[in-house]
């Protein structure tokens, strides 16, 4: 196998969009710097940790939603193609966009880490840095493997200029324009 040449994709974003639509449900695919990824099927820690944090996010912001899996287009020109485990969004943000929706508008990605090998290489920098890239104001990653949540913020030039990391149980303030107070204890439950 040769190595791909910096910069080129493994096929076209198009060929892309039309392999995910025909998918199994089983299967969960994003393209990200140009190469095909396979997202892992949650487990159920995963699920209750998504869910917790839709309903702190409607609870703090009746106007706002947390929308599981939605498709994003991200990267320099949008071929990137990801679906964050959280898009935080005003509230009918996504009506009458298509399965791919440009991120205008999003003021937060989440992402929780998974079991698998590709969750450093995933979730710690090749989405967070094509968020950063979109213009995203704010990437929270909440990592089981650490017990940690992390903020990024202050997107510039690509790349989050502010992080703040802090460990299950401790009280994390999302900066605006999200300006949601999560208790993490309840996170804790979560860790194995």
């Amino acid at each position: 196998m040769t190595p791909r040449t910096a910069g080129r994709p493994q096929m076209p974003v198009e060929e892309f969009e039309q392999l995910a639509r025909t998918a199994p449900e089983t299967v969960r695919l994003e393209f990200i710097s140009g190469k095909l990824e396979v997202k892992p099927v949650p487990d159920g820690d995963h699920d209750e940790i998504v869910m917790w944090l839709l309903e702190q996010c409607m609870q703090q912001r009746h106007e706002l939603r947390l929308y599981p899996e939605r498709g994003l287009k991200v990267e320099s020109y949008r071929n990137g193609r990801v679906r964050p485990d959280g898009t935080l969004a005003p509230r009918g943000h996504f009506g009458g966009h298509g399965e791919w929706a440009d991120p205008d508008g999003v003021l937060m990605t989440v992402e929780v880490t998974s079991n698998d090998p590709d969750t450093d290489r995933r979730d710690r920098c090749e989405k967070r840095d094509g968020y950063a890239e979109a213009g995203i104001p704010v990437y929270l990653l909440v990592d089981r493997d650490e017990c940690t949540v992390t903020i990024h913020s202050e997107p510039e030039d690509g790349k989050y200029r502010s992080l703040t990391s802090r460990p299950y149980g401790a009280v994390v303030e999302i900066p605006a324009p999200v300006g949601i107070t999560l208790e993490t204890e309840k996170l804790k439950d979560y860790a194995h």
